[in-house]
């Protein structure tokens, strides 16, 4: 086991990429963990492996190399069942992720999510921040994405050395691509040998998309409106609105009971 603060992406600043800079409160920061918590784009836990032993899934113990990392157990306190949220703590839990992880994971971010037209990459709008936020919450389900995200961000690296004798963040573009066409998808073309580092992979991009789409650049780009005030008076439902309910309520039986008589 090997203490991810000592060894591997945490000690290697020897790296090409700039560093990641955080421009986030900790509150805006824990708003968006809350969003990213009730959001219905972020799937349930993959089977990466339990957050005390990391087990391999599906019999894939030996399939190419792993990461055995030893995670410092997250002790600090959570909000608790009857949380204030009037006046919430300004800093509940530590961060967790060292400068070396948060540079690498916004290099994977804009990966996934790069800058397009308008619209920002990942980093740009901190999603970073957001899955640090996520992955140093003292919660069952964040901290097993901790050893999945930690895990896969240490992979990375010992791929990267394996292949091209430098750290991930080190390597030209087309290097990076290379290793992450080929953990991209857990599908039957995946060689064995990537098959638990595309699961992990898998959990971390959605991660990062649920991450995104929970902040404001996000929302805009898919056109997401949220609660935005009418100015004057409520028009009420549109002619079509009211058509496709009748056309509902007709299918249920249930139009005489609809509308209040007289």
């Amino acid at each position: 086991m090997r203490n991810p603060d000592d060894q591997g992406i945490a000690a290697r600043t020897d790296s090409d990429a700039p560093a990641y800079a955080n421009k986030l409160t900790r509150r805006d920061s824990l708003k968006l963990l809350a969003a990213l918590a009730a959001s219905a784009m972020l799937p349930a836990l993959s089977a990466c492996g339990s957050p005390s032993t990391g087990d391999a899934p599906d019999g894939l113990a030996d399939a190419g190399h792993w990461p055995e990392l030893d995670l410092q157990p997250v002790t600090a306190s959570g909000y608790g069942k009857d949380p204030d949220l009037i006046t919430p703590p300004e800093a509940p839990w530590p961060l967790t992720l060292t400068p070396a992880q948060l540079s690498l994971l916004a290099l994977l971010s804009d990966i996934i999510v790069p800058a397009e037209g308008k619209s920002p990459s990942a980093s740009a709008v901190q999603v970073p921040t957001v899955i640090d936020e996520w992955v140093s919450a003292p919660y069952p389900d964040q901290q097993q994405d901790r050893l999945t995200v930690l895990s896969a961000l240490a992979w990375l690296d010992d791929e990267a050395a394996l292949r091209f004798s430098q750290p991930f963040t080190a390597l030209a573009t087309a290097q990076q691509l290379a290793i992450i066409d080929d953990i991209a998808y857990r599908n039957d073309q995946t060689p064995r040998q990537f098959q638990r580092m595309a699961e992990a992979f898998a959990r971390l991009r959605n991660l990062v998309l649920a991450a995104y789409f929970c902040t404001p650049d996000g929302m805009e780009d898919i056109g997401y409106m949220g609660n935005v005030a009418i100015a004057g008076d409520y028009p009420g439902p549109t002619p079509e609105a009211y058509r496709h309910l009748e056309t509902v309520l007709a299918d249920l039986g249930l139009s005489e009971f609809a509308y209040p008589v007289g």
